[in-house]
């Protein structure tokens, strides 16, 4: 199982991981990005929803990354800038 010890549950986490949320009209759901982790993002009906499969999401890109030996980042903590 992958080591969720630096990524914590949402209510314990800092939420800056999932710093990039919004609605996408073209998929009609919202969408959390997790920008510390390349590519990891979820889906869902409500921005809660997107949030719990972005735990999700996090878990399982932790673990196939621990299965095929790539390295997984420490978490920053901090708000990423956007321009």
């Amino acid at each position: 199982m992958a080591d969720l010890v630096k990524y914590q549950p949402l209510e314990k986490c800092n939420a800056q991981i999932f710093d990039h949320q919004y609605w996408s009209d073209v998929d009609q759901m919202f969408i959390a990005e997790v920008p510390e982790l390349p590519g990891c993002m979820a889906h869902g009906d409500s921005p809660a929803d997107a949030l719990d499969n972005a735990m999700q999401a996090i878990e399982l890109w932790i673990a196939t990354a621990e299965e095929f030996g790539d390295p997984v980042p420490q978490p920053k903590g901090e708000r990423l800038m956007y321009a």
